[in-house]
Formats: C-alpha cells, sequence, structure tokens
C-alpha cells in the first residue's frame, strides 16, 4: 500500500471516532463536550437606592432544553431563595423579574439588597449538568443631613472641638468642613487662608479640633456628609473667640477679698464687744420667791423644785 493510502485511512479513522463520541463538537482544533456554561457582564454591580438594577446571568452553552433556574441571596445568615421553581420570592418578591434566559432585575433595589447572589443552572440532559456564578450587589445610600455639633464662643488660646456625625449613608461617609462656605484643607499649612491655624481635621470620624483657637478662626461653620451617591450638609453655625481679660478676673477676686476680709473683722469686734453674749439662767443665780405668809416652803434634791410645808391656817 503507498503512503497516500495510508493518510488517507488514518485521517478516516480519526473521522469515525469523532462521530462515535456522543455530545462532542470540534472547535478551533480541539473538542469540548457539550455543558452548561454561565457568564456575567457585571460581577460587582451597583446603583443608587431605589433605582433598578440588572444582575446578568448568561448562559453560553447548553442542551437541556428546560433547565432548572435558581437564584439565591448570600447573607450571613446564610442563602435564601428569590427565585425558585419560577416564582420570584423572599426579599425580591413584587420587586424582580426574570430575563430569559436566567438574567434577575430588580426594579426598585433598597439599601437591604447589598449581598451577594448566586446563579444556578441544572441542566440534566448535559454532560456537565450543573453551573454557577456569584454576583455581588451594592446598593449606595445617599447621606441624611449630618448632626453637627459647633461651639457658640471660645476663650481665645483654648482648645476648641466641632462633630459631625453621620449614620444612614452606605458606603460610609467621609466629611468636609467649611468655614465662611470655604472648605477647610486637611492641612492648614497647604492654604494660606489657614495657614496660622492648628487644628487637626479627621475625615473619617467628622471631627475638627482646634489646639488653641484664635481670633481669625471665628466664623460660621457647617459640615458635608458625603459617599458615592451624594453629599448633605447641615445648617451654618457660628463660633465666637473671646478675650479673656486676665486684670478683670484679678480685681474681682481681689474685691472678693477685701469684703471677706472686712466682714471678719467686723464680727471679731462685735464678739469683743459682747453684742453676740447672752446670760444663761443657771441653778446659782436662781432667785427663791419671797415667802408668803403662813407658808413654809421646802426645797427638794432638784434644784428650784420647791413644795407647801405646811397649809395655810385661819
Amino acid at each position: 500500500m503507498c503512503q497516500g493510502d495510508k493518510n488517507t485511512d488514518r485521517m478516516k479513522d480519526v473521522s469515525d471516532r469523532q462521530s462515535a463520541l456522543p455530545h462532542t463538537l470540534q472547535s478551533r482544533g480541539y473538542f469540548s463536550v457539550l455543558a452548561v456554561v454561565l457568564r456575567t457582564d457585571n460581577e460587582s454591580p451597583w446603583t443608587d437606592e431605589f433605582d433598578k438594577i440588572e444582575l446578568s446571568c448568561l448562559i453560553e452553552s447548553i442542551s437541556t432544553i428546560n433547565p432548572r433556574i435558581e437564584w439565591k441571596k448570600i447573607t450571613n445568615g446564610g442563602p435564601s431563595y428569590v427565585y425558585f421553581e419560577k416564582k420570584i420570592s423572599g426579599d425580591l418578591e413584587n420587586r424582580a423579574v426574570i430575563r430569559e434566559p436566567a438574567t434577575l432585575l430588580i426594579t426598585n433595589a433598597t439599601r437591604l439588597d447589598t449581598a451577594k447572589y448566586r446563579c444556578e443552572v441544572s441542566a440534566a440532559d448535559d454532560h456537565k449538568s450543573f453551573d454557577e456564578i456569584v454576583i455581588d450587589l451594592v446598593v449606595r445610600v445617599k447621606p441624611v443631613v449630618p448632626k453637627c455639633s459647633v461651639p457658640k464662643s471660645v476663650p481665645f488660646g483654648k482648645p476648641a472641638e466641632l462633630s459631625c456625625v453621620e449614620e444612614e449613608g452606605f458606603p460610609k461617609s467621609q466629611y468636609q468642613w467649611f468655614k465662611n462656605r470655604e472648605e477647610i484643607p486637611d492641612d492648614p499649612k497647604t492654604s494660606l487662608k489657614f495657614f496660622n491655624s492648628s487644628y487637626v481635621l479627621n475625615a473619617e470620624t467628622g471631627t475638627l479640633k482646634f489646639i488653641a483657637v484664635r481670633k481669625e478662626d471665628a466664623g460660621e461653620y457647617f459640615c458635608r456628609a458625603k459617599n458615592d451617591a451624594g453629599y448633605s450638609e447641615c445648617q451654618p453655625q457660628e463660633m465666637e473667640v473671646y478675650d479673656v481679660n486676665l486684670v478683670g478676673i484679678l480685681m474681682g477676686v481681689l474685691v472678693v477679698v477685701i469684703v471677706l476680709l472686712c466682714m471678719t473683722v467686723g464680727i471679731c469686734c462685735a464678739y469683743k464687744r459682747g453684742y453676740f453674749s447672752s446670760q444663761k439662767q443657771t441653778g446659782n443665780n436662781y432667785k427663791v420667791p419671797a415667802k408668803g405668809d403662813g407658808v413654809d416652803y421646802v426645797r427638794t434634791e432638784d434644784e428650784g423644785d420647791f413644795r407647801h410645808k405646811s397649809s395655810f391656817v385661819i
């Protein structure tokens, strides 16, 4: 047999083996077993609260005509069904639909929808009969108006602390402080207007701490809480810086000391002159009443106690 006939027989044998393998395809020079294969357009989608969001679950290959499709929400408490037996259930009931073949569309997302979601497809007639993908959804929540605390007045040279708190936003809010409508920089040395100020600004906690306030630090302050979904601001509040009058304080203390000293001297003089002395009546200075005619009195053991010795005689 010639070499050409041998090559022809070998190619025919390979072709026969290919056709004998069930559920196989020849693609790009290699063989792929038919199986259910999933993919997604976005593994980490996000949306703002009350907007819609699509969790894509695309079936790239499958031979089963009616595969079983399920969606589960995965939280710290474990997985729970949101699509089961061709029905939306659980947290997404009345707020989601399935787009063929397996994409989940949430029509009104809330902050509680932030979680991982798993798309599962079972195909009984496929050689690889199961596949799944996990999608991490984030629902962003705009911050509410923060609670701001600004001291009304602070002595010159003393420390002061301004606070700003907001707990509704998601992701967690970052904070900015403004003075007279101008943003306060994180580092005062980067701005000519705040170069001489001494403060520490914490964008994570929302605190603005002055180490020693100056007259130039007086003004209107307000805070802004922001995240990827938006921002909110509190109303401006006035902070005054006043001088401490040391001379006035010392004069006031001196006047109080003088008044107390005068009162002490006056009381001592009054005692010496007997204005506060009092005589106490005792048994030694008790005067015996005069005897009446025909009546004798006898003194008992109790000092000052008398009784009749004889009765009146007529």
